[in-house]
C-alpha cells in the first residue's frame, strides 16, 4: 500500500523540483509517470526536461507513442498508465484516485503554493484521498527546506 506525498511548491518552481524528485524515484528503481491535464502545459514540461543538460540526462517521453510502456518515465495528459508506473507524480491538480494510492509505491501531488486555485485544489485532494484511508504527508519548502508540516494514516 503506498502513499501520496504533498509537495506545497513556494521556493523553487516545477521545473527544477520535479526532476530532483525524478532523481530519487528512479534511483528507488521506481518507474514514473507524470501527469499533468493540459496537453500543451505537458509539452511544455517535455521541453523543460529535455534541456536539464548533459550532466542529468533523463530519459523519457510523452504517451502516445509507439514505445509508452517502455519508458522509465511518461508524460501524459490522460488517466493512463501506459508505462506500468509504480510512482506517480501530478501537476496542475491533475487527478488522483485512491485506488491509485493504494496500488502504487507512491504517489506525488506538487502544486504551486502562489496560486490560490492550485492551494485549493491540493486541500481537496487531500481530504478527499484521506477521507478514503489513503496514507498523506504534506511537505512545505517554505523555510528554505523541505520540512514535513503534516502527516495522516
Amino acid at each position: 500500500m503506498g502513499a501520496v506525498y504533498f509537495y506545497h511548491l513556494t521556493q523553487a518552481p516545477l521545473e527544477v523540483t520535479l526532476p530532483r524528485l525524478l532523481d530519487k524515484a528512479r534511483g528507488a528503481g521506481w518507474k514514473i509517470l507524470i501527469r499533468g491535464r493540459d496537453p500543451q502545459r505537458v509539452d511544455w514540461l517535455d521541453q523543460k526536461l529535455w534541456l536539464l543538460g548533459d550532466e542529468s540526462f533523463l530519459p523519457h517521453g510523452q504517451a502516445g507513442g509507439p514505445h509508452d510502456a517502455l519508458q522509465p518515465v511518461l508524460l501524459s495528459a490522460g488517466m493512463d498508465n501506459a508505462n506500468g508506473a509504480t510512482c506517480v507524480m501530478t501537476i496542475d491538480g491533475a487527478e488522483v484516485l485512491a485506488d491509485e494510492v493504494n496500488a502504487a509505491d507512491r504517489v506525488c501531488v506538487l502544486f504551486d503554493g502562489h496560486d490560490i486555485e492550485a492551494v485549493q485544489q491540493a486541500r481537496v485532494q487531500w481530504k478527499t484521498l484521506t477521507d478514503a484511508g489513503c496514507s498523506a504527508q504534506y511537505w512545505s519548502e517554505e523555510s528554505g527546506s523541505w520540512q514535513k508540516k503534516a502527516e495522516s494514516g
